[in-house]
């Protein structure tokens, strides 16, 4: 992978790529420490150093690289394009409509893209006038005495929502950028850039604390748990498909044998961000109620992120989302009739429903076995608090952060391999 880094940096274009995207990633940095107008910094890092956020709010801070806790002009992050994202694809089974247009192409999906960015800055709106709210109500920094917000006039109010509303929209059209100009994926470098962020602050934090111990042994255990995830991120199921020859005028074509590559875990991140984020939801419904009160002692006491009913919970939700996510983004019936149409078959199933049938056995399978992988790797961190005695907030891993990570960088080494190897044949021709 190093070698790739520096080979790209030897090539004139490639340099160019990676330097832009540096560029992009600092200025997406830069943004996370300007504070938003009316809020005053020093009182909100008096409350980071009293309390420790978790739930949902820790959720949207880890995709904001700790921008949102510090209510700076990118607090929101990248989360809003993310949930615009998945509502769009999950409104493909619900609207025909949007199933037509993902059918139709690039215009079809320009289409969509337009619809997302509509969504993002809706969302954007909703997820800032919540947690100015929080901020300006004193349940963001519970027991924090410090005055975070002091001009709470309808005016502020207003123009705070539309400070982190175009925010968002500007985070947005940085990770558009990165994909047009830059490098890998827009939206998952910038997401890379606000978990990895994090990090080295954190590991820091824990070995200040006299525990290098546990800072070792979270190294270890990211490393392991990275490999794991980069062996099982690249396994696939392929599957064998002939395609018959035909003749059209006097050519023969088809022919040829290929395959359909499968891999074990089709739905990536999307379940433990499903799970985590509807998990989280009564853990911050309880900050808008009082401590003493019988509903939010029972949500603290069974919810919490160390009790066994979250854990449990948690993994039956990613099962379950692992394999809903996975039906919508892979439809056997669908594959089987494109290979009919161009007269491809597997070998063993005639064409049209048996081969359908037989992809759907193949999908459950696998998609069983990339589930429990999922588990696996999710509730990894949250049992190594445990023994560790860390809370939430000091780990500075979990199991989204590491998919995230790894699965970023390998699509980003491979785009770079690629654009390699299409400058070497250029070379070559010329």
């Amino acid at each position: 992978m190093l070698s790739a880094f520096a080979q790209a940096f030897r090539t004139p274009d490639l340099r160019r790529k990676l330097l832009f995207t540096l560029f992009i990633m600092a200025v997406y940095r830069l943004g996370c420490f300007i504070p938003t107008p009316g809020v005053d910094s020093q009182a909100v890092q008096t409350c980071l150093v009293q309390e420790d956020q978790t739930g949902l709010l820790d959720l949207v801070n880890l995709f904001s690289g700790g921008a949102l806790l510090q209510l700076s002009l990118f607090a929101l992050g990248i989360m809003p394009y993310i949930t615009a994202s998945i509502i769009i694809q999950l409104l493909r089974v619900v609207i025909p409509r949007f199933d037509d247009l993902h059918k139709e192409g690039q215009t079809g999906q320009s289409t969509l893209t337009q619809y997302t960015r509509y969504l993002t800055i809706g969302l954007g709106l909703l997820q800032s006038t919540t947690m100015i709210s929080l901020a300006r109500s004193g349940n963001m920094f519970p027991g924090c005495s410090e005055d975070v917000i002091a001009d709470e006039s309808v005016t502020m109010f207003l123009i705070m929502i539309i400070v982190m509303t175009a925010g968002t929209a500007v985070i947005m059209w940085l990770g558009e950028l990165v994909t047009e100009r830059g490098v890998g994926n827009g939206m998952s470098i910038l997401i890379f850039t606000s978990i990895t962020a994090r990090m080295p602050a954190q590991l820091l934090e824990i070995g200040q604390g006299g525990s290098w111990g546990k800072v070792g042994l979270i190294v270890v255990m990211i490393l392991l748990v990275a490999a794991a995830v980069v062996f099982v991120e690249q396994a696939q199921r392929r599957i064998p498909v002939q395609y018959a020859k035909r003749m059209v005028g006097r050519r023969m074509y088809g022919g040829s044998t290929t395959y359909i590559p499968l891999k074990i875990n089709m739905s990536g991140v999307i379940p433990v961000i499903f799970a985590s984020s509807l998990l989280a939801i009564p853990g911050m419904a309880a900050q808008f109620g009082q401590p003493t009160d019988g509903w939010v002692q029972w949500i603290s006491a069974n919810l919490g992120q160390q009790s066994w009913g979250y854990l449990t919970l948690y993994a039956l939700m990613i099962l379950g989302f692992a394999f809903f996510y996975t039906s919508i983004t892979f439809n056997p019936d669908e594959v089987a009739d494109n290979m009919k149409r161009y007269g491809g078959f597997i070998p063993g199933y005639r064409a049209g429903r048996p081969t359908a049938e037989y992809l759907r056995f193949v999908i459950n399978r696998i998609t069983t076995a990339g589930a429990v992988y999922l588990v696996v790797i999710a509730l990894i961190p949250s049992l190594l608090m445990i023994p560790l005695n860390l809370t939430n907030g000091q780990l500075p891993f979990g199991g989204t952060t590491l998919l995230i990570i790894v699965g970023v960088g390998l699509q980003t080494v491979k785009e770079i391999n690629t654009q390699l190897q299409q400058h070497h044949y250029e070379g070559f021709l010329r």
